[in-house]
């Protein structure tokens, strides 16, 4: 397969979840998804960055996009699948990244490097596996791998703009 058209399907794929983990820095605030509390450690499980309206938003813009994606794009096989796990997978992984950098005593908004980039791609290809087990050709090896290379300096960029934008505190 052409590289080029491995980097357009690694977009395709990976778009939904883009837009879940990006969006809510724009609803957040509210109700905490640790409700405050503490893990066995001592240490809060997610932090305050994390909530239920922001989890809640980025899910239903990613599944909005999923959707529209799988009408442009034709996704004939499990649109809607498609449109509910990959963004559901990218904010999941996302939480764990955050329960990861809290155990580590890493402030929310602190920097922990290549998890940040990854971890809410690791959660929509980890998600997306029911899909390729029931014959969806829209994620394979290639396009995995690909979506793991091109995604750190694509956040890296636009985490950057949200914080000129003031959405973020800090460009990472």
């Amino acid at each position: 397969m052409d590289i080029a058209l491995i980097i357009v399907e690694a977009l395709k794929f990976i778009f939904p979840a883009y837009c879940a983990n990006g969006t809510p820095v724009l609803a957040g605030g509210g109700t905490k998804m640790d409700f405050g509390r503490n893990f066995v450690d001592g240490k809060r499980i997610f932090g305050n960055n994390k909530t239920f309206r922001g989890f809640f938003f980025g899910w239903g813009v990613g599944i909005g996009v999923g959707l529209i994606e799988g009408m442009v794009f034709g996704f004939n096989n499990f649109p809607v699948l498609f449109a509910l796990l990959i963004p559901l997978g990218a904010l999941l992984g996302d939480l764990t990244g955050a329960f990861i950098k809290r155990r580590l005593s890493i402030a929310p908004g602190g920097l922990l490097p290549i998890v940040d980039q990854i971890d809410f791609v690791v959660g929509a290809v980890v998600f997306s596996i029911p899909l390729a087990l029931t014959g969806w050709e829209g994620i394979g090896w290639e396009v995995a791998v690909t979506v793991l290379l091109i995604t750190p300096p694509i956040h890296l960029f636009t985490n950057f703009l949200a914080y000129k934008m003031k959405l973020k505190k800090h460009p990472w």
